[in-house]
């Protein structure tokens, strides 16, 4: 990928994220996973964040994606945790909890992709969609 622009600003930030669940369960499959791949997209869409690769495994889900720097990573998760959430919450309310609003667990990881190639991270990503699809059946990646 090129460097991209924003008013007088090249810039190049990509990141590799996972992740999971709420107690990291194996909630990501069927009609569930096929929303939430649908829903990480149309919000990566409204705060401009390009999908270079990902996978929406069973119990976690793994993103390599071009963050503009105007935009802080964390931020971001929250963003996209919090409305996602939301989203999913409305389309499959048999996963909500009285108790317990949360969809995905608090925390996540991050690395920025800079010492490997996106090659190597766009490889690792499908191995995993792979392996998810070897548990499951209908793997699906974004």
């Amino acid at each position: 990928m090129d460097n991209k622009s924003i008013s007088h600003t090249r810039w190049k930030c990509q990141y590799h994220i996972v992740f999971i669940p709420k107690y990291r369960k194996k909630t990501l499959y069927g009609k569930v996973r096929e929303d939430v791949r649908e829903i990480i997209k149309t919000l990566c869409n409204y705060k401009n964040v390009e999908i270079i690769a990902g996978a929406v495994c069973v119990d976690h889900v793994h993103l390599s994606v071009a963050i503009p720097p105007k935009l802080s990573i964390s931020s971001f998760m929250g963003y996209l945790k919090g409305k996602s959430t939301l989203m999913i919450y409305d389309r499959h309310p048999e996963l909500q909890s009285k108790w317990n609003k949360a969809f995905w667990a608090r925390g996540y990881y991050v690395e920025t992709i800079g010492n490997i190639t996106d090659e190597a991270v766009q490889k690792y990503i499908k191995e995993q969609a792979e392996e998810s699809r070897k548990e499951d059946s209908s793997s699906t990646a974004l």
